[in-house]
């Protein structure tokens, strides 16, 4: 093969590369990147009702943001969120995904059907939940069973005590996202060696709980990691939920809902709201950041 056809090869494939990326890439920059700079840019900038910005004010709107009792309150929300949301969702993907890989006959089937619910959007699964499970009257499928039993009936959504709003955000976050987290602890199963059960066998470990700690799960390690940190990130970004099911009320109110409601609700403060948001991505970084380094994330099992 002369040079000359191998730099037409290589040019070939450089063009059809270029056609197919090409189109992703653009919209990465102009959707994704390009809104990224100019809230950096409009954070240090009064900037009301316009994405233009007006007067300079520095480090301002970082400031009343971090002393602003509503963000910080919105903060704590999300605290109380992710102190239920990712141990259950560990736990319970975790035990579905060792269920499902130990079925013999149907396999795929019931793969799917737990994997389904992810391909639903969060807005048509919160309002599913907030007119057909918990919409707190007496027709509602939750109030129902509650009543089969000689149960009174319970407002879920009421902002009163005690707080029943949690069962339905949470309720609806786990059914929508266990199963992406089951198919990768799934992936992360398939990978471990039948020789390590074993040689566990031979030397008497007795199958279920002494194989699961001291075989299935030190295994599972860089997989447990990842779902860990991509579950806390989740739980950061959390927003349909909490929007659909409640609105943008103070009492459960996490940090996007917060921020939505100064940037595009009767404020617009897009300064302050720009602020708040890189509060948060720094945030979700360094927090990543020391569960990545406290659990080690990549490094090779023991």
């Amino acid at each position: 093969m002369s040079p000359r056809t191998t730099t037409k090869g290589i040019r070939g494939n450089t063009l059809w590369f270029w056609v197919f990326v090409g189109p992703f890439v653009i919209g990465l920059l102009v959707f994704s990147y390009l809104p990224i700079v100019w809230s950096l840019v409009l954070s240090f900038f009064e900037a009301r009702n316009t994405v233009t910005p007006t007067e300079f004010v520095g480090l301002r709107n970082y400031v009343d943001m971090l002393t602003d009792r509503n963000f910080l309150s919105s903060l704590g929300t999300f605290s109380v969120f992710a102190l239920f949301i990712v141990p259950l969702t560990f736990v319970l993907s975790l035990a579905l995904a060792l269920l499902v890989n130990q079925v013999k006959i149907a396999r795929a089937f019931f793969r799917s059907v737990f994997f389904l619910p992810t391909a639903c959007s969060y807005v048509v699964a919160s309002l599913i939940w907030k007119l057909s499970i918990f919409n707190g009257v007496r027709f509602g499928l939750a109030n129902t069973v509650l009543d089969w039993f000689g149960i009174d009936q319970i407002a879920w959504l009421s902002t009163v005590d005690p707080p029943w709003f949690w069962i339905p955000i949470i309720t609806v976050r786990l059914w929508l996202q266990l199963g992406f987290y089951m198919i990768l602890f799934i992936a992360g199963l398939q990978r471990i060696s039948p020789a390590l059960y074993e040689a566990a066998y031979v030397d008497g470990a007795r199958p279920g709980w002494q194989v699961f700690r001291f075989i299935t799960l030190p295994q599972l390690r860089a997989t447990a990691v990842a779902v860990l940190i991509l579950n806390l990130i989740a739980a950061y970004q959390a927003f349909d939920e909490f929007y659909n099911l409640l609105g943008n009320v103070n009492f459960a109110r996490p940090p996007l809902v917060y921020l939505y409601g100064i940037s595009l609700g009767t404020i617009q403060d897009l300064g302050h709201g720009s602020a708040g948001a890189l509060i948060l991505a720094a945030i979700i970084m360094i927090v990543t950041l020391l569960q990545n380094k406290i659990l080690g994330f990549g490094k090779a099992n023991d």
